[in-house]
């Protein structure tokens, strides 16, 4: 069986990648690229990778012999970045957003079709043990009709966003919080088998550094309120700078029951179905945890506990099969836009807009 010859490039978030396509029976990572030498030539060197698969230069990267190419650089660089590897002949797995752009989404979308190679994004909190969990009790009608939902992705990273001492701004600070929503729309698009069709978003304007200049991504907290093509409501909140530990939480109302995870840890969870609690009608408090307990351990190599070792066999499976992949380019367009979108309706001071329509 012939393997999959792969390429990742940027290698500060996809070196976990390269761990986890380098377990896969069916991929043998075959190039690395990186802006960073040092870095490309350590992480070459742990993969046990020659130095004539090691590249400095991503012009060069795409042309070489490769299946994949694996994008896990900034997100500015999606677009030229996924064009260029889908017109070079290779299947794209690209870390989310999309883009930064409707139109550079666009753009995406149409060099998809033209070359007829498989794009998928790579939305990890999609397969979150307890979020695929979630999904089956949805699907199975457990919390009947879901009619609306929530997400928080708090994530102080000011580090990230200002060098401190130089005063010079990293490219996250030009990236309004809300752009950054897929952790949340993904997820709760998913259960809910829906997409947004229509936005209003707001901020709470700039705090957190007086007397610096505002940069977008300095917006202190930014929601979106979403209406869906199935008229349920969702809501969520972004925020890079808060005064407040790292967060993920969702939280989904059905016509029979609802739950949620925990804001902090992965203890206070909640579960509440009404017939499903006996005669005392309490609420089920539940551990929901991002690991598959029943996962290889090689699962666990990725980092966000178990959900890359999933959506990358997703991603090789649909390239391998020349199947459609669960956040094909045009799921992962509906991931990203409506937060473009949003952010565009808290300037507006939260008029209601409209996601344009794209994949005719």
């Amino acid at each position: 069986m012939k393997k999959l010859k792969i390429g990742i490039v940027g290698l500060s978030r996809g070196k976990g990648f390269v761990n986890v396509f380098s377990k896969h029976p069916e991929v043998e990572v075959a190039a690395l690229c990186d802006i960073n030498q040092t870095k490309l030539a350590e992480t070459g060197k742990v993969f046990n990778l020659p130095d004539n698969s090691l590249y400095l230069k991503y012009d060069d990267f795409v042309n070489a012999p490769l299946d994949v190419v694996m994008i896990a650089t900034p997100i500015p660089c999606h677009t030229e970045q996924t064009v260029k590897a889908l017109e070079s002949g290779k299947h794209v797995l690209c870390e989310q957003t999309v883009a930064y752009t409707f139109k550079e989404c666009q753009k995406v979308l149409e060099t998809v079709r033209k070359t007829k190679k498989t794009y998928m994004m790579a939305e990890n909190y999609c397969y979150f043990h307890y979020i695929r969990q979630w999904k089956e009790m949805i699907d199975q009608g457990r919390l009947g009709d879901v009619v609306y939902a929530e997400a928080e992705y708090i994530h102080e990273i000011v580090g990230l966003l200002e060098n401190k001492q130089t005063g010079e701004f990293f490219w996250r600070a030009d990236r309004p919080p809300i752009w950054y929503c897929a952790h949340c729309l993904g997820p709760l698009l998913t259960l809910m088998n829906d997409r947004v069709v229509k936005v209003v978003g707001m901020h709470s304007g700039f705090h957190r550094f007086p007397g610096r200049t505002a940069k977008p991504g300095f917006l202190d907290m930014e929601v979106g309120l979403f209406h869906t093509a199935k008229g349920k409501v969702i809501k969520i909140l972004r925020s890079q700078t808060p005064l407040r530990p790292h967060m993920v939480w969702y939280c989904l109302y059905g016509t029979k029951g609802s739950v949620e995870n925990g804001r902090l840890h992965e203890e206070g969870g909640m579960l509440y179905i009404p017939e499903e609690m006996g005669p005392e009608n309490k609420a089920q408090m539940s551990k929901y945890s991002v690991i598959d307990p029943d996962a290889p351990e090689e699962a666990k190599k990725g980092g966000h506990g178990t959900s890359e070792y999933f959506m990358i066999r997703d991603f090789i499976d649909a390239v391998k099969n020349n199947t459609r992949p669960p956040i094909d380019i045009i799921r992962a367009i509906d991931f990203t836009v409506p937060g473009i979108i949003a952010h565009e309706s808290a300037l507006a001071g939260g008029k209601l807009m409209d996601v344009p329509v794209y994949w005719k």
